[in-house]
């Protein structure tokens, strides 16, 4: 489980949680979980066309993703945000079933792309990954304070001059370059269930933005290693137990927030508090 191939695996996924852990954090703070959805059919997409043409499929990735995500802020901007970001959803699907009706893939190379596949990993996506994962927690610190602000009190940034629109577009190709590094390894179809689970996990469980950030990324982790593991030992998709895990930290921890809520009304503690799901 640990020797040969299976390391690229344990980096590449290590690397792609700690990503999701952090981007996912925003996306529930924002109410972002249907684009979170979305954006990585874009990335299928991308995935298929580059399949089909012989391209590195990381580089479908990115691309289709981005142009999914800033296609769903551009114009959301003028309609209805769901709307918009339905219509790219399916627009997305339909793009990546033409796509692989054209390609002469084998079966399983489609299926990894839907659900993942814990030994689809090569060398050759550590550094690849590694580079994307550096840009985008680089992009989150460097507008962490605009960005939470943004997220939690629009209003008051939009007083401050901060562009709410402008950080709606930032927060999009941060989705993007999350999406790229995780659909190789859990799929398109179950990709936005790293992200969310443990994020919302995490914000049931405290109302301190930055140690919701940290124990999103922890949750994250050990979500994606304990898939791993169980999809190398089961042979069962890896994607599986990725979504079953993350429903479970979630639904675990609005579980501990129930129980405690006698406690939260009298004033004991605030579990969940501005921050609370």
């Amino acid at each position: 489980m640990f020797s040969g191939f299976m390391m690229n695996t344990w980096i590449v996924a290590s690397i792609v949680a700690l990503v999701a852990g952090v981007v996912g954090f925003f996306t529930v703070l924002r109410g972002s979980a249907f684009v979170a959805h979305a954006v990585p059919q874009g990335a299928f997409a991308g995935a298929a066309a580059a399949s089909l043409l012989g391209m590195n499929t990381l580089l479908g990735l990115g691309v289709f993703a981005l142009a999914a995500g800033l296609g769903i802020g551009v114009l959301g901007r003028s309609g209805r945000h769901d709307v918009v970001t339905a219509l790219a959803l399916v627009v997305m699907l339909g793009l990546g079933a033409l796509f692989l009706s054209r390609s002469v893939e084998y079966a399983p190379e489609i299926y990894s792309l839907l659900f993942g596949e814990v030994l689809g990993v090569s060398r050759s996506q550590v550094a690849p990954t590694s580079v994307l994962a550096l840009v985008c927690i680089a992009g989150v610190l460097l507008v962490y304070r605009p960005l939470m602000t943004v997220s939690v009190v629009p209003e008051i940034a939009e007083a401050r001059g901060l562009s709410v629109y402008r950080m709606e577009m930032l927060f999009l190709v941060l989705v993007a370059l999350a999406t790229s590094m995780t659909v190789p390894v859990v799929g398109a179809l179950l990709m936005f269930s790293l992200m969310i689970g443990p994020a919302a996990a995490a914000r049931s469980l405290t109302d301190r933005p930055l140690v919701a950030m940290t124990l999103s990324v922890v949750l994250a982790l050990l979500t994606v290693w304990l898939a791993i593991a169980a999809s190398y030992l089961s042979n069962w998709p890896v994607g599986f137990f990725v979504g079953a895990l993350g429903a479970l930290s979630y639904g675990m921890a609005r579980g501990w927030l129930f129980l405690r809520k006698p406690l939260t009304r009298s004033g004991a503690i605030t579990p969940g508090g501005a921050l609370g799901t």
